[in-house]
C-alpha cells in the first residue's frame, strides 16, 4: 500500500469561516484524504495560548470526545486557538505526527510545528527566521482551476443578455477600525461604472456582510445598467465565485486580505480599491507585495482604463501543501 493511502490527514475546523477556508484548501491541494475534525470551543478559549499550553482546554466536551484513536499522521489547523489542540494530539498520539499550521500560533510552543505559514504582510512571526517558518504571498483559499470553471458554468447563464467585458465589483466593507463609507461606496461605483462603460461593458456586482446597507445603495447608485447585483442585505445564492470566474477584470476593495488573495487566483486583470486612510498597514503591506509581484493594479486615480493583461494564479495553499509532501516525504519514507 502506498504512503498516500497509508496516511491519515486530520484538518481542524472551527468556527472562524476564514480559517476554515484557508486549512481546507491547503488539504484538498494536497490532493490526498482527509478528515475534518470540527472542535468548538467555551469562554476558556479566549485565554492566550502561553496559558492553555499543548491542551484541551477551551474546547467543549463534545468536541473533546471527537479526538480520540485512531491518531493521524498530518494535523493541518489554522488560527491562534485550533494551536493548542494540534499540540496535544501530537503529545498524545505516541509516534511521528507532523503538525502544520497556517497563521501565527503564537510563540508558545511555536517549535512544535513541523510547518508554520505565515503570509508575508503579517510582519509578527513566531519564532523568527525559525526553519519550521515559510513565508505565502496572501492567505490560502480553495480557489482551483477546476473550481473556477464549475463556477462559471453555473452563473454563465445567470449573466446572460448584458454586453462583455465584464467588470466584477467584488466589495468587502467596514471591519474594525476602519469604516466603509456610502461616499467611498460611491467613489467606488463611478470609478467602476467608468471603467465598464468606456469599453461598452457590464458590471456584476458582489456585496458581503460587512458592506452596509447605505453603501450598497451608494454603490448601486453609482453603476447603472447593464449590470448584474447581488446585495447582501437582500439575501439569495451568492454568485461570488461565479463572478471572479467570469470577470474579463476584477476589482476589489482592499479590506479582505482573502479577497484580494482570491481575486488574484484568476489570471486576468485585478483592481485593488484602497483609497489612503482606507484600510489598516497590514493590508497596505498586501497591496504593495501583489503591486510588486504584478498580480494586481492600484485603483488609485480617476482614469485607471480596462486592459486586458494577464498574471499568474496566486495559489498560497498549493505552495504550503508542496511543503507539507516534502515534510511526509521525509518523515514516512
Amino acid at each position: 500500500m502506498s504512503i498516500k493511502q497509508q496516511l491519515l490527514i486530520w484538518v481542524l475546523t472551527d468556527d472562524r469561516a476564514g480559517n476554515v477556508s484557508q486549512a481546507l484548501g491547503v488539504a484538498e491541494a494536497l490532493q490526498r484524504p482527509f478528515i475534518t475534525q470540527d472542535i468548538r470551543y467555551t469562554p476558556l478559549a479566549r485565554l492566550p495560548n502561553v496559558l492553555t499550553g499543548a491542551s484541551l482546554l477551551g474546547l467543549t466536551p463534545e468536541s473533546r470526545m471527537n479526538l480520540t484513536p485512531p491518531w493521524p499522521d498530518v494535523v493541518i489547523s489554522a488560527g491562534r486557538r485550533t494551536a493548542p489542540a494540534a499540540r496535544w494530539i501530537k503529545r498524545n498520539a505516541g509516534k511521528q505526527v507532523i503538525l502544520a499550521h497556517l497563521m501565527n500560533p503564537g510563540r508558545s510552543g511555536a517549535d512544535e510545528f513541523d510547518l508554520i505559514a505565515v503570509p508575508r504582510h503579517d510582519c509578527v512571526i513566531p519564532t523568527g527566521d525559525a526553519p519550521n517558518v515559510m513565508r505565502t504571498t496572501g492567505a490560502a483559499h480553495r480557489l482551483t482551476p477546476a473550481r473556477l470553471a464549475s463556477a462559471a458554468d453555473s452563473w454563465a447563464s445567470r449573466v446572460s443578455g448584458i454586453p462583455r467585458p465584464f467588470v466584477a465589483v467584488i466589495v468587502g466593507g467596514a471591519t474594525h477600525r476602519k469604516p466603509f463609507s456610502p461616499s467611498l461606496a460611491a467613489d467606488l461605483g463611478h470609478r467602476v461604472h467608468r471603467m465598464a462603460a468606456e469599453v461598452g461593458g457590464s458590471v456584476l456586482i458582489a456585496t458581503s456582510r460587512r458592506t452596509g446597507l447605505e453603501a450598497e445603495q451608494a454603490l448601486l447608485a453609482a453603476i447603472p445598467e447593464p449590470r448584474r447585483a447581488f446585495l447582501w442585505s437582500q439575501g439569495g445564492d451568492n454568485p461570488y465565485f461565479g463572478y471572479l470566474a467570469l470577470a474579463d477584470a476584477i476589482v476589489v476593495t482592499g479590506d479582505s486580505v482573502s479577497m484580494c488573495t482570491e481575486a488574484c487566483a484568476t489570471p486576468g486583470p485585478v483592481y485593488i480599491y484602497a483609497p489612503e486612510g482606507m484600510v489598516a498597514p497590514k493590508h497596505a503591506r498586501l497591496h504593495k507585495e501583489l503591486y510588486d509581484l504584478g498580480l494586481a493594479r492600484p485603483l488609485d486615480g480617476p482614469d485607471v482604463r480596462f486592459e486586458d493583461w494577464r498574471h499568474a494564479a496566486l495559489n498560497p495553499a498549493g505552495e504550503v501543501a508542496r511543503a507539507i509532501d516534502d515534510l511526509i516525504r521525509k518523515h514516512f519514507t
